[in-house]
């Protein structure tokens, strides 16, 4: 009898990665390569466990949230303790600690205290932020070695920026000028007949409650996922007063505040997203279509995307080794094009629509999109343009000697749903390139026995733990010639349901594959959420393009023929159907019997007249190529493409906001008793009101965001803007360092017992 492959480790241990355990005991804690005990240390050892557990993460055998969900300490020891060993080594966990001098704030540590309180935060959140104790902060402003500001002078300070009553009346006198919030007239002046060839410059203004003043809490995270990287490679505008990062930073702004399309712009005051942008005002719609349309020309934005697809695989190679790739179709509801028609899974009906065909990794984040106007199948399109793709931008790669040394390993995996299912492509995949496919098995008839399966803890990509009954067997599929050996697993539900996936990863086991393959849902999360927030299905481009390049289509011909053979087909399944019932109930009445008999006799004349019609069309259907090229269709069959350009810009962008959410958000999950609320708290914060408080003399800018709708908002909120002002962003094109603060600093504090209330 078939057993499951499960790893056998000491009762009581707990999994820290999928091949390291630890079992923890009170007089000493165990380490376990597998199944070997590689180390071993007293379990009240305090630097001991530092310093190996620093050793692992620092040599990539565990991430720091496995550290953090085993042991229970925090990132931030974590953290320190790597550093520690990365600067120090071992012996820096056992030497003596230095003891901090009487005498703390001093120099630039003084100067940095004042300024935070000149900013209107506590004590206790500059003891956060500093390092010094609150106890030392406030003897030194007791002793007067300090100043801290009254809510008075705070105010006062405030007050000297324009509030948004006096900005939309100065906005709009400005209309009768030059146009809506058109205060910079000098330069847009100088822009209009070609003396301004840098743009406008990017100039902030003291302004209150400035609408959208939460989206620069993002620039940070959109900088980090590459918003301004190789701009100035692929795009180029005519000399004006916007320049291309004013336009594209608009855009991911548009994108972050779920302004959903560009004439929703239309409904939002210029001048406010100006200010938030250092600007006047932002384009107005018409202007902002030519500037996305002279960004779209000549593929600069597919050479971009792919650019940036590279990049983000390169800083985050450990989730490019598994690729998840789905199919996502956008339908299209407009009439001047004459798109093909599709299957729209989620509607169950054949629509009109453009196919793409997404690739992302375990946490939903995506790298790249393939768009399909005629759509062959998930299968041809993993052949011809994400396998070739895939295979020069992954990183870290095994080379053809560890290839040959190996026979298991393998250079990355594919995982996708049942539409990519084929016995010979997964030997195509791994006897040509070495890639392991992991998908769902179809046609299960079987039934594995009960015993067969054990319970696992099974480790997930995002870090938590998910317990499931697994078994794990090898399965051949296909014929001799083409059919290979795969790996089947399958899952046990408390229904008796087995869910059964196949896998040609052949050197993992069946924990990795299951929290791989149902890591699946990330991506059908990120459908469903880039649908409802960031109108990824949404017309961008109304103008046509004729299609270009070898593409076979159905023939017209044949699928009319195949309409009549499933219509004739039916019609002749409903006819033998309400025959055979006549013949198994016959009438027992003499008096109908007549009618009884008629009627059979109209029903056989029936089904034989279909049956010779399904031959005729069947015969017809087969001598018709089902296939053809474009260029053989009649002109009343042809069609166009939507300009792919703009769409392709625009979803680039919004797939960079995308992936800075998703960055604050992760930040946020572990500090909230509700992670999944997590983007929901964000995106209360970029929608927020802000003060903005330009320093030209420190080379700052103060944003503080107005409070959240609760306490417990507000505390979290701090926390995130707290790595935010870590971070000293630079704002682009500027030398102001962005300062982040939460309405009065002291005022949100986290209070004795407040986490236990």
């Amino acid at each position: 009898m078939p057993e499951a492959s499960l790893p056998l480790l000491p009762e009581g241990t707990s999994q820290l990665t999928s091949y390291i355990s630890i079992l923890r005991e009170d007089t000493c804690w165990a380490y376990f390569f597998g199944m070997t005990p590689v180390f071993v240390h007293p379990g009240n050892d305090l630097s001991t466990f530092r310093m190996y557990t620093s050793q692992l993460y620092c040599e990539g055998h565990c991430k720091q949230t496995d550290i953090t969900r085993v042991f229970g300490v925090s990132a931030s020891s974590v953290k320190r303790s790597a550093k520690l060993y990365r600067e120090g080594g071992a012996k820096a966990f056992f030497q003596e600690q230095k003891v901090r001098g009487s005498s703390v704030i001093k120099g630039k540590m003084k100067d940095d205290i004042q300024a935070l309180l000149d900013d209107g935060l506590g004590e206790r959140q500059i003891s956060k932020e500093t390092g010094v104790h609150q106890s030392t902060i406030e003897k030194a402003v007791q002793s007067g070695r300090l100043h801290k500001p009254s809510k008075s002078e705070i105010v006062t300070s405030l007050s000297e920026g324009s509030t948004k009553s006096e900005r939309s009346i100065k906005d709009e006198e400005a209309s009768t000028e030059m146009g809506t919030a058109c205060t910079r007239q000098v330069e847009r002046c100088m822009a209009s007949v070609g003396i301004l060839p840098e743009g406008a410059e990017t100039r902030f203004e003291e302004s209150l409650d400035v609408k959208y003043g939460g989206l620069l809490c993002a620039l940070p995270a959109l900088a980090a996922n590459g918003l301004f990287i190789h701009l100035e490679k692929y795009f180029s505008l005519p000399k004006g007063f916007y320049t291309v990062q004013h336009i594209i930073l608009l855009v991911a702004y548009m994108a972050l505040a779920r302004i959903k399309t560009v004439e929703k712009l239309r409904h939002e005051a210029p001048g406010e997203l100006g200010k938030v942008m250092g600007l006047d005002r932002i384009p107005e719609v018409r202007c902002l279509r030519i500037k996305l349309s002279a960004l779209s020309d000549d593929h600069q934005p597919e050479k971009w995307a792919s650019e940036l697809s590279k990049d983000w695989m390169k800083d985050s190679p450990e989730l490019a080794g598994t690729l998840y790739i789905d199919g996502h179709v956008s339908v299209y509801h407009g009439s001047s094009a004459k798109i093909p028609k599709k299957y729209v899974s989620r509607q169950k009906l054949c629509l009109r629509g453009n196919s793409g065909y997404w690739v992302n990794d375990a946490l939903g984040n995506p790298f790249f999109v393939v768009d399909r106007v005629v759509d062959d199948g998930m299968i041809n399109v993993l052949k011809e343009d994400i396998v070739p793709r895939l295979l020069k931008d992954v990183p870290n790669q095994p080379n053809d000697k560890q290839l040959e040394s190996n026979s298991v390993l393998n250079r990355f995996t594919l995982v996708f749903d049942r539409e990519g299912y084929s016995p010979v492509f997964f030997k195509e995949m791994w006897d040509k390139h070495r890639i392991s496919c992991l998908t769902y098995r179809k046609c299960v008839k079987d039934t594995w026995p009960e015993d067969w399966f054990q319970s696992v803890d099974v480790p997930m990509p995002n870090g938590e733990i998910v317990r499931m009954k697994l078994a794990e067997m090898g399965t051949f599929l296909g014929d001799k010639k083409n059919g290979l050996w795969l790996r089947e697993v399958r899952k046990l539900k408390d229904s008796g349901h087995q869910t059964s996936f196949i896998s040609s990863e052949y050197g993992s086991h069946s924990m990795a594959d299951a929290g791989k393959m149902f890591s699946r849902w990330s991506q059908e999360n990120f459908f469903r959420y880039m649908r409802q927030h960031y109108n990824i299905d949404g017309l961008v481009e109304n103008s046509l393009e004729d299609l270009s390049g070898p593409i076979r289509v159905v023939n017209p011909k044949w699928r009319a023929l195949d309409s009549q053979y499933r219509s004739i087909n039916g019609k002749l399944s409903r006819s033998r159907a309400t025959f055979a019932e006549m013949t198994m109930h016959p009438e027992d009445n003499p008096k109908k019997e007549v009618k009884f008999l008629q009627r059979q006799a109209e029903l056989v004349e029936t089904i034989e007249i279909l049956e010779e019609e399904k031959l005729n069309i069947a015969l017809q259907r087969k001598e018709t190529s089902k296939h053809i090229d474009f260029e053989q269709l009649a002109e009343e069959d042809k069609f166009q493409r939507l300009a792919p350009g703009k769409k392709q810009l625009i979803d680039t962008v919004k797939m960079i906001a995308y992936r800075a959410e998703t960055a604050m958000s992760i930040i946020l999950r572990p500090i909230m008793a509700k992670p999944n609320e997590a983007r929901a708290l964000i995106r209360e914060l970029l929608n927020s009101d802000a003060d903005l408080c330009p320093n030209i003399e420190k080379g700052e800018l103060h944003v503080r965001i107005h409070p959240m709708t609760s306490p417990q908002g507000n505390r979290t909120i701090q926390e995130l803007l707290k790595h935010l002002n870590e971070a000293e962003f630079v704002y682009p094109g500027t030398k102001l360092k962005l300062r982040y603060s939460l309405g009065n600093g002291d005022k949100f504090e986290t209070r004795p017992g407040a986490e236990k209330s």
